[in-house]
């Protein structure tokens, strides 16, 4: 009898991949969405979709219901770890074997930001969650360069508040196909683990302005600017204040070097290296450019 995994954040940008990485594998798929209006996408690549929604604790039994393993994506904000605590708990109330739970690089009580401290109290609720689980802690997601590809295809420039940061930084792709890894193993085998995944090596972000140049063909600047440019440019674009704030204090640890560093994490999943920057400018190179093509 084929499992039955559960999507939740199914939407986002891991989850989309993981469905991608899942699909043929013999397993049953469900997606966990707020609104069924927006899961066409899912219901035409044959996910089962349900309607629920974290924040609401009444609603989430129907998605459980006869689900072995859950994939388990709570929305950055406040209420992360109530929103995880909802799922964990209507999980094992279902009978639900496995919680693979996407979390966050430097997760710790301690951390220099508060979705690491959020985050650590997610993981220690999965930990002590009564079923079987792994935890999942990418790094700085090469997607997250998409949200400047508007600049760079209009100016050939992009601003961020990370000054000279070195980042390990992953592609979502490679965490989605670790998360099918895990996924599609015996529930045992990664019983109790904890994988931090990075990229192949730390880069600066004009060392990413140069890939993102050879890529596309035309020269690509970085331009370090302050906190304050950047929260403003980010708030004028809708980004909530909690939000801005929030990747505030992920900038200000790595421009103090809190993110210079890999591991061989992804590489003893997946049994390959991760993709490297240059392979995500390739990939992703007509979103990076002008009006009319490359």
């Amino acid at each position: 009898m084929s499992r039955t995994i559960l999507i939740t954040g199914a939407t986002g940008t891991v989850s989309t991949a993981l469905v991608d990485a899942l699909r043929g594998a013999g397993v049953n798929l469900r997606a966990l969405v707020r609104r069924s209006s927006g899961a066409d996408g899912l219901r035409e690549r044959g996910v089962e979709v349900v309607v629920g929604d974290l924040d609401d604790a009444r609603s989430l039994p129907p998605a459980f219901e006869d689900v072995q393993d859950v994939w388990l994506l709570t929305p950055n904000g406040p209420r992360a770890p109530e929103n995880g605590m909802n799922a964990v708990w209507a999980a094992r109330r279902a009978g639900a074997e496995r919680v693979v739970r996407l979390s966050a690089v430097g997760a710790a009580h301690d951390a220099p930001n508060r979705s690491g401290r959020l985050h650590a109290l997610s993981d220690r609720e999965t930990e002590r969650c009564g079923m079987r689980w792994t935890i999942l802690r990418p790094h700085w997601f090469m997607q997250n360069l998409l949200n400047e590809a508007g600049d760079i295809a209009a100016d050939g420039a992009f601003a961020l508040n990370m000054a000279a940061a070195r980042i390990g930084m992953v592609d979502a792709r490679d965490v989605a196909e670790c998360a099918a890894r895990v996924l599609l193993d015996d529930p045992d085998r990664h019983h109790g683990a904890t994988y931090t995944l990075t990229g192949p090596r730390s880069l600066t972000f004009d060392e990413v302005a140069g890939e993102l140049s050879l890529a596309l063909g035309r020269p690509v600047r970085y331009l370090p600017v302050g906190d304050d440019a950047k929260r403003e440019t980010l708030l004028g674009c809708g980004v909530p204040a909690w939000i801005a704030d929030m990747l505030e204090e992920y900038a200000q640890a790595y421009a103090s070097g809190w993110g210079d560093f890999t591991t061989d994490a992804l590489t003893g999943l997946l049994g390959r290296p991760p993709r490297t920057v240059a392979d995500f400018a390739r990939d992703h190179a007509a979103a990076f450019a002008p009006v009319g093509g490359l």
